[in-house]
């Protein structure tokens, strides 16, 4: 198929294909690809025309690795201190971080009329955090018509709230900005105070959380209810997701409730119904969404400590949430459950977990948990005159690159604020992928005697 432009043909086929003299694997392309994205944002935004004032060089990249790694995280407000070019750069960052640069490079070829190769399919898999071996272009086209579709649908409904309320251009905008930001799990808001204006409001936050439960659930398990639309026909990936992210939502849900009913700095002031819908906000939110109707500061001590819960497990895999993923959480429940029962494999839905995804579900877990909990002690170090929750709070948020906060990421110094920007990039790209990237798998060659550890 003849292509207008074959320059740019070639040049994309020779990355996705590999074809290229260079020796690194394809989660170090996938996080270079990031890196390189991120640099571009920040020169963007780092332009006269992006703020008002202009942003820092800090500032920018602080921006644009948040917007990048769709976190949410703020160092300026993106309402009032970006002008509309700056704010259109981040949306644009929010839509190639949410779905992923490489799945643009996928799509940008496909349309260019070139063909993956193998180790280009591996490459796209990698992005998408496949492990299949199905033709990948089927996946990034269905991804790319999904994000479009929801977001339009999302913006369409939003404006019916926001367009009488802020006129038409504002409220247009309003509806656009926060769609692609919600779809993607974003979290970032036009509004110093994210959507506290309509915490009571059932259209914004049912579309709201309609729009990030969604983009959190993975390509792959919306993909495979699209074809089958049977439950007992799904596969176990998708049924682990699905009763998964119900039993986190209503679970976290009645907690909330239980915890801020009566706290009258967040829910008091609501009418019951408000209140309602102010908890399944905030129950839901921790999926890597980012946004909040009610102050996050002055939330009571045990719901603080469930959304940190929350936050870590994030969303499902394939999908523009981070975190650990929903559906590792339930492969290390299962596993536990299989010990305690005596069994040697984990099993659900008359199936058996391969050993491999629990070895898998054990170093993501391990190496997150690393990850949070130096980058934390750290932070901690850093600022000795802030509260130990808060700063803890805000890794854990930017790790699973949800963007909520007790109000305190303006107030950090600069090096915590870079510990901030290596959490968010670390959760976007994935701690096995990072560790993949750094590392040489090898091949055993000896098989070692087996022995026991005590264990407890």
């Amino acid at each position: 198929m003849r292509t207008w432009f074959p320059g740019l043909r070639a040049r994309t086929e020779s990355v996705l294909s590999l074809r290229h003299p260079w020796r690194y694997s394809p989660p170090a392309i996938l996080a270079g690809s990031f890196l390189l994205l991120i640099a571009i944002g920040t020169v963007l935004l780092w332009l006269p025309v992006s703020g008002t004032p202009p942003l820092t060089f800090f500032q920018a990249l602080f921006t644009a690795c948040s917007a990048v790694t769709v976190t949410g995280l703020v160092v300026v407000d993106t309402g009032s201190h970006l002008s509309p070019f700056g704010q259109s750069v981040v949306l644009g960052l929010m839509q190639l971080g949410g779905l992923g640069l490489m799945t643009f490079a996928a799509l940008t070829l496909m349309a260019l009329g070139g063909r993956l190769g193998l180790r280009g399919q591996r490459l796209v898999r990698e992005a998408t955090d496949q492990t299949s071996p199905a033709d990948m272009l089927v996946l990034v086209r269905h991804t790319a018509l999904l994000a479009l579709i929801m977001e339009a649908i999302g913006a369409g409904l939003l404006s019916v709230v926001w367009i009488p309320e802020l006129g038409v251009a504002r409220g247009l905008w309003f509806s656009i900005f926060h769609s692609v930001s919600a779809f993607n799990n974003a979290g970032f808001a036009l509004l110093p105070d994210s959507l506290s204006r309509w915490a009571a409001n059932p259209m914004v936050n049912l579309v709201i959380t309609a729009l990030f439960i969604i983009g959190g659930l993975g390509f792959t398990v919306l993909l495979d209810l699209w074809r089958k639309r049977q439950w007992r026909t799904l596969s176990l990936h998708s049924k682990l997701t699905l009763a998964g992210t119900l039993v986190l939502c209503l679970g976290a849900w009645f907690l909330v409730i239980g915890f801020e009913w009566n706290n009258a700095r967040t829910f008091g002031e609501l009418p019951e119904s408000g209140r309602l819908w102010a908890a399944w906000f905030t129950a839901v939110t921790p999926r890597t969404a980012g946004f909040n109707t009610v102050d996050m500061g002055s939330l009571m001590a045990p719901t603080v400590l469930l959304i940190m819960f929350l936050m870590f497990i994030g969303g499902g895999s394939n999908s523009t949430a981070s975190g650990i993923k929903v559906s590792t959480f339930m492969v290390m429940l299962l596993a536990t459950r299989a010990f305690l029962r005596g069994r040697q494999r984990p099993t659900v839905f008359r199936r058996a977990i391969a050993v491999e995804s629990v070895f898998r579900a054990q170093t993501v877990v391990m190496l997150s948990l690393l990850a949070v909990v130096l980058s934390g002690f750290l932070m901690v170090v850093l600022e000795p005159a802030l509260p130990v929750m808060d700063v803890l709070f805000e890794a854990f948020s930017a790790f699973s690159t949800v963007g909520l906060s007790r109000g305190i990421t303006g107030e950090l110094s600069w090096p915590s604020q870079c510990v901030l920007m290596l959490l968010m990039f670390m959760g976007r790209i994935g701690p096995l992928a990072l560790a993949f990237s750094l590392a040489r798998p090898q091949t055993p060659k000896l098989r070692y005697v087996e022995d026991h550890v005590q264990i407890g």
